[in-house]
């Protein structure tokens, strides 16, 4: 069956995104750690609100009820970075480091000026690294050289700049891909590829480590452990690749594997699917047992399985990437392997073949009631290609959309470049529509995490607000919240639950301080809340009212 419309660069996810088989659900309760470079991240002007003020210790406060058309305080609002191709980020190869540096922090900014709150940048694209790792050469993009040394760690140095920002960072990796071409001699020659040649298959003129080898699928694992041990990441990212996208005449070349390693099934389809389940699941603890407070996450191809094929599918007649990646995204939802699952549903609102309309809501029922958090992957590079996609009011449809579904949870848009080129009016417009104020990123309760106590706060007489933690462990990070007039006595700050009066956010410096540069206004009272890394929200601090 012809892909539905997908109109996409070949090399997404870019697009995009052991092992007991019975294993219980991941849950993952504990407390986290967090500190960050100072950085002050306005983004929103003065908003007006009812007055209120904060009760240093409120005792059974009402429940704070936001007017109806209040934006959620809590959204994921991402964006992919691309690193294969150089689609995003490095933009070319073989930049000084001051270069890709600089590149790099713009990407950052214009997210900041965007509204977005995090960022999934692509870090393993082609069984490399951007980072110095054990396991796998350096990446060819980042130099034009495989195992080329870049003179600095672009690790560290994404990780550390978006923390300034105060944006989540997710590490987004491709777990089987190895080359985007097929000679496996091209590798650098201790490329564990070339060193272990029955681990690979060429397919559609690209290599792939074989999902069906089980010491391959170990290894994927082990390497892209290297750097959730060691770099501060928010989040684990796959995109839509396990098994590659169907190539016209060709065949999957693992008959010999399948005779290796298939015993216990009859069809070979449901042995791949196996395989991918056993690698998606070996990610999801491993992960757990090292750092639970990173959240895991993907993002499969739109469809899972249309409806004429599993009366469990969707609506829909497009491509299914049960049956074309072997990725069974539905079961790793309801099986509770993923923190959230971000569906590239990167098709218009109305489209017969793949309804935009359609898959929101059946995405929604299937992460309905699991834990995991839904978030919807926008096809920001579509637009201005012909069709619906002419109408730069597209994407901000999607999300008009999206309000109508409760059950999801955000938006992360493919991609960087396109938000800055083709989809630049059609974001200006997603800005001024809905996210014209700030948002936390959402709450996964089930990851645990404690809430700070409320932060102590003081103008400084130069326009800026200096913040200090309460008791206890250090916030990551502060929210600021701006009203008109003075503090009403005796009251908690109702107000602070709707994100319209929210300034923006600053991160904690390693002694939990942050200083805020507020607005030049009159007459307006402050409040300060300090948030933990997994974005639970303290009481308000006590008001600071400049008049």
């Amino acid at each position: 069956m012809a892909y539905p419309n997908r109109n996409r660069p070949s090399t997404h996810h870019e697009i995009s995104a052991p092992f007991p088989r019975t294993a219980a659900p991941r849950t993952r309760p504990r407390t986290a750690l967090f500190a960050g470079a100072l950085a002050t991240a306005l983004t929103a002007a003065l908003v007006h609100a009812p007055q209120a003020a904060a009760a240093p210790e409120p005792v059974n406060q009402p429940p704070c009820e936001n007017a109806p058309e209040a934006p959620p305080k809590h959204q994921m609002r991402a964006e992919w970075i691309a690193g294969v191709q150089n689609i995003d980020w490095p933009t070319s190869q073989g930049q000084t480091p001051e270069r890709q540096q600089a590149d790099l922090t713009d990407l950052y900014d214009e997210a900041v000026d965007n509204g977005l709150n995090a960022v999934f940048v692509q870090i393993r694209p082609t069984a490399d690294a951007f980072w110095p790792s054990p396991y796998e050469p350096w990446s060819e993009w980042l130099t034009g050289e495989q195992g080329g040394d870049p003179g600095y760690d672009p690790l560290e140095f994404a990780v550390e700049e978006a923390h300034a920002r105060n944006l989540e960072f997710h590490a987004w990796y491709n777990p089987y891909r190895v080359a985007m071409h097929d000679d496996v001699n091209a590798l650098v020659e201790d490329h564990p590829a070339r060193q272990n040649p029955d681990w690979v298959f060429e397919y559609g003129g690209k290599l792939y480590y074989d999902p069906g080898v089980p010491e391959a699928r170990e290894f994927v694992i082990e390497a892209m452990m290297h750097s959730v041990e060691n770099y501060d990441l928010d989040g684990v990212h796959f995109d839509d690749y396990f098994y590659p996208y169907p190539v016209s005449g060709e065949v999957i070349p693992d008959a010999d594997t399948y005779a290796e390693h298939g015993s216990g099934f009859d069809d070979i389809g449901d042995w791949r699917r196996d395989n991918v389940d056993l690698m998606v699941r070996g990610m999801s603890e491993a992960v757990n047992d090292v750092k639970p407070y990173v959240k895991f996450g993907i993002s499969p191809f739109g469809i899972w399985r249309n409806s004429g094929t599993d009366p469990n599918g969707s609506d829909t007649n497009g491509s299914q990437s049960y049956d074309n990646q072997f990725a069974d995204s539905r079961k790793w939802v309801l099986e509770g392997w993923l923190d959230y699952i971000n569906p590239q549903i990167y098709w218009e609102i109305g489209l017969p073949v793949a309804d935009y309309s359609v898959l929101v809501p059946w995405w929604e029922e299937v992460a309905e009631g699991t834990g995991t958090h839904l978030y919807v992957g926008q096809a920001a590079y579509k637009v201005g290609n012909a069709g619906a996609w002419q109408d730069p009011n597209e994407l901000s449809s999607h999300l008009d959309l999206n309000r109508d579904h409760p059950g999801v949870q955000g938006d992360v848009y493919f991609s960087a470049t396109s938000l800055r080129t083709n989809a630049r009016q059609a974001m200006e417009i997603v800005v001024e529509d809905h996210y014209s104020s700030p948002a936390l990123v959402p709450v996964k309760e089930d990851l645990g995490g404690t809430v700070p106590a409320p932060p102590r706060v003081t103008a400084n007489g130069e326009g800026a607000l200096e913040i200090a933690p309460g008791p206890g462990e250090a916030p990551a990070y502060y929210a600021v919240y701006a009203f008109d007039g003075q503090p009403a006595r005796g009251q908690a700050p109702c107000g602070i639950e709707d994100p319209r009066a929210m300034l923006g956010t600053v991160r904690a410096g390693d002694d939990g301080t942050a200083t805020f540069t507020v607005p030049r206004s009159a007459d307006t009272t402050y409040y300060v809340t300090a948030v933990h890394r997994l974005h639970h929200e303290s009481r308000a601090s006590k008001p600071e009212y400049l008049p």
